[in-house]
């Protein structure tokens, strides 16, 4: 740990790591285009319990893949299907529910945004976060004294970049659902991010 903060060229790993992350786990997945497609569907700040749950459930696939858990789980083969018909179930039934809300502006609207629950349920049956993760985490190696050392700076940086590349993603959201107060426009935009997050949904399977 000494070495990694006295010496300035320890930190280019640690650069590296944050680059991975933001390219990797940063790119369109189910995850994040949930995310857009929420925000814009539901606002920020209705939306801001469905992301807690999404930063908890990927930082939890985080502690697992740092803990070596992740090994054990995919060992066992009836396990992964499992996993999968849980994630593919949940994103069609959110993308009903981005396709069939009705705009921000509209009257009496009380249609419940996802929550929290739903969001942490996502993000640990995401196929895409365990392959992603999994290889920002070992694909870069640390100037850290030693491995348990190492291994507390990469979940403690990965960390960081999963709340605020959520947190990116929602904003992006949010900038659309300011521009959706007009009903046809909203319905159009719904529907294409229902249809997007479908499409990114059967890529990560594939």
């Amino acid at each position: 740990m000494d070495q990694l903060l006295l010496d300035p060229g320890a930190w280019h790993p640690v650069l590296s790591l944050v680059l991975a992350a933001l390219v990797v786990m940063g790119s369109p997945g189910p995850s994040t285009i949930s995310v857009t497609a929420v925000g814009a569907a539901f606002g920020f700040r209705r939306s801001l319990p469905y992301v807690s749950g999404l930063i908890l459930g990927t930082t939890a696939v985080l502690l697992a893949i740092a803990a070596g858990l992740v090994s054990i789980l995919l060992s066992l083969p009836r396990l992964a299907p499992v996993l999968l018909g849980l994630s593919v179930a949940y994103m069609i039934y959110l993308a009903f529910r981005i396709a069939t809300a009705p705009p921000l502006s509209e009257p009496g609207r009380d249609v419940q945004a996802p929550g929290l629950v739903g969001g942490f349920l996502l993000a640990v049956a995401n196929p895409k976060a365990y392959l992603a993760i999994a290889a920002v985490f070992t694909g870069t190696t640390l100037a850290a004294d030693s491995r348990l050392t190492e291994t507390m700076i990469k979940v403690a940086v990965l960390t960081g970049m999963i709340t605020l590349i959520h947190l990116a993603w929602l904003v992006a959201g949010s900038v659309f659902a300011r521009l959706l107060h007009q009903p046809t426009i909203s319905r159009v935009v719904n529907l294409l991010f229902a249809a997007i997050l479908v499409a990114t949904t059967a890529l990560a399977i594939l």
